[in-house]
C-alpha cells in the first residue's frame, strides 16, 4: 500500500482489517509491532510500521448524536466528510472542518490537523472522550475530565494506542457563504494581518510569496449569530478586489472539484473545507509541509518566506496561510499560542524539497515554528523538545502506556528519541 500522495510505501509485514474491536484488540495484544492506518493522507511515515498494519474500515459503529449533551459518538476511521452528512441530517455541525473533508477524524485528530478560524480552535478541541486499545488489547477510555492524560493523549501520534471511537462536541447546524477575493496588498498584510484574518469565520491566504499582491483570499462568513455579520459581499476585500468566477487555489486548475463559492450560502460542511466531500481525490500528485508560529509574529514570519522566494518558485505549487486559536493538548502545534500556519504544497519532487526544507526551517525558527505531525519536515528531536513544553510529559507518557514500544516506528524513533 502506498499513501495518498504516492511518495510512501508501507512497510507492513502484514495487513489487517478486524471486524470488532474485540478482534482488534486480539490482534494487538498479539503483535510485537501494529500501527493504525487512516485515510492515508499523512505525507510521512507517522502511519507505518514493520509489524501489523491495522485498517478500521471493517470496525462496526455509527454517528450517535446526544442532542442533550451536545455530543456525537463516531467510530475513529470516519471520515470528516461523512460525519458532515450525517450531523447535518439531523441538525448538528462542527465548529471547524480541514480544507479537504475526505481525512480521518481519529488520524486528523491524532496527528493535530487545525481547520481555520482566528477564534477557532483546532479540530481536536472538539474532542471531549476518546477510547483506545492499548498494548496489552484492553480498551480504555479518557474523558476531559480526566485531566493531564487525557490533554496529552488527543494529539497523541498513534503512540499510545489505537483510536476506536472519539466523542466531539457539536453546536446547531448552520449556514456559510464563501467568497473569493484577488489581488490583495502584501503590504495591507504586513501592516495588519489579524485585521485580515479576523474579517471573517475563516480567512485563508492563497501565496508564492512573489511579488507585491497575494494572489488569491478565501473567507467563510457565518450567516447565524456565531458568524461575522450577514449582508452581501462587499466590493473590496483590504484592498482586494471579488472573483467574478469560482477558482481553485492553483490558477491553472478548474473549479469544479472545489466548494461552491461567490457568496452562495450553504451549509457548513459544504463551505468549510475548500474542496467537495463528492470528489474523492484517489491520488495527489503533491507533498506537503506545515508550521505554525505565534500569530504575532506573523509580519516578521511572512517577511523571512519572501526572501526565499526565488528558491520557493522552482518547488511550490502554493502556499496557504490560515490561523488557529490556542488549545491545551500537549502536542497540538497550536499548544497555549494563537497561531498562524504556513502551509506549502509541493510539486512531486521530494528528494528537491527535503534538501530545501532544512533552510526553510531555519529561516522560521526565531519565531518557534512547530511542524505539522503529518507532513514532511526536519526538525530535529532535541528542537522538537523546545517547542514543546510538555514534550518530556508525553514521552514519560508513551513510556508508561507503551512500555514495550508495540505501538514504535521509525517516525516516533525519530522525533522522540
Amino acid at each position: 500500500m502506498k499513501n495518498w500522495a504516492g511518495n510512501l510505501e508501507y512497510s507492513a509485514a502484514s495487513v489487517a482489517r478486524p471486524g470488532s474491536v474485540e478482534e482488534l484488540s486480539e490482534i494487538v495484544a498479539r503483535a510485537e509491532r501494529v500501527k493504525a492506518l487512516g485515510s492515508r493522507h499523512c505525507f510521512n511515515d507517522v502511519a507505518d510500521t514493520d509489524g501489523v498494519q491495522v485498517v478500521l474500515d471493517r470496525l462496526p459503529g455509527s454517528v450517535e448524536v446526544d442532542s442533550v449533551r451536545r455530543l456525537v459518538r463516531v467510530p475513529g476511521g470516519l471520515t470528516y466528510g461523512d460525519l458532515g452528512v450525517a450531523l447535518e441530517r439531523e441538525g448538528w455541525a462542527l465548529h471547524n472542518m480541514a480544507s479537504l473533508p475526505h481525512i480521518s477524524v481519529a488520524g486528523a485528530v491524532q496527528t493535530g490537523t487545525h481547520g481555520s478560524g482566528i477564534a477557532n480552535q483546532a479540530l481536536a478541541s472538539a474532542v471531549k472522550a476518546v477510547e483506545f486499545v492499548r498494548a496489552s488489547g484492553e480498551v480504555e477510555r479518557l474523558e476531559e475530565g480526566d485531566g493531564d492524560e487525557f490533554l496529552g493523549s488527543v494529539v497523541g501520534l498513534g503512540a499510545l494506542g489505537i483510536v476506536t471511537a472519539l466523542e466531539l462536541a457539536v453546536e446547531p447546524t448552520y449556514t456559510v457563504r464563501q467568497q473569493v477575493y484577488e489581488d490583495l496588498p502584501w503590504d495591507t498584510v504586513l501592516a495588519d494581518y489579524d485585521a485580515v484574518a479576523g474579517d471573517g469565520y475563516s480567512v485563508s491566504l492563497f501565496t508564492d510569496y512573489a511579488g507585491e499582491l497575494v494572489p488569491q483570499v478565501w473567507r467563510k462568513v457565518r450567516s447565524d449569530a456565531g458568524g461575522e455579520g450577514g449582508g452581501a459581499s462587499p466590493s473590496s476585500f483590504h484592498g482586494a478586489r471579488p472573483a467574478t468566477r469560482p477558482r481553485h487555489p492553483l490558477p491553472e486548475m478548474d473549479a469544479v472539484n472545489c466548494t461552491q463559492q461567490l457568496d452562495v450560502p450553504g451549509p457548513w460542511l459544504d463551505r468549510l473545507p475548500h474542496f467537495r466531500h463528492e470528489f474523492t481525490p484517489s491520488a495527489g500528485d503533491e507533498l506537503q509541509t506545515e508550521y505554525l508560529l505565534p500569530r504575532a509574529h506573523a509580519a516578521s514570519a511572512f517577511e523571512a518566506v519572501r526572501g526565499l522566494a526565488g528558491k520557493l518558485a522552482p518547488l511550490l505549487f502554493v502556499s496557504e496561510v490560515r490561523t488557529i486559536a490556542a488549545d491545551e493538548f500537549w502536542l497540538s502545534p497550536s499548544y497555549r499560542q494563537d497561531s498562524v500556519a504556513l502551509h506549502f504544497t509541493w510539486r512531486p519532487m521530494q528528494a528537491a524539497v527535503e534538501a530545501f526544507l532544512p533552510e526553510l526551517e531555519a529561516a522560521l525558527a526565531p519565531f518557534a515554528a512547530r511542524p505539522h505531525w503529518g507532513k514532511l519536515f526536519t526538525v530535529p528531536t532535541a528542537e522538537l523538545a523546545e517547542l514543546y513544553p510538555r514534550f518530556e510529559d508525553f514521552r514519560g507518557l508513551v513510556s508508561k502506556r507503551d512500555p514495550d514500544g508495540k505501538f514504535r516506528n521509525r517516525y516516533l524513533e525519530r522525533v522522540l528519541a
